[in-house]
């Protein structure tokens, strides 16, 4: 039976499907991680309540 591939060419064919695939998932992963985010700038910190609100969050109990 003649085919327009081989067996052969078929299993490159996959193989390079497979790996374009990894390659695909892998860099997707890694934009999502890494995108966005710099280095340089310190985690932000809680800001502490202040008089104020400690006084309304005790006259507001939830």
């Amino acid at each position: 039976m003649l085919t327009l591939f081989s067996e052969v060419d078929a299993m490159w064919l996959l193989a390079l499907e497979a790996g374009v695939a990894m390659f695909m998932l892998i860099f997707i992963v890694w934009w999502t991680m890494f995108h966005g985010r710099t280095p340089e700038t310190p985690p932000k910190e809680d800001k502490k309540p202040t008089e104020h609100s400690k006084q309304s969050q005790d006259e507001n109990p939830q």
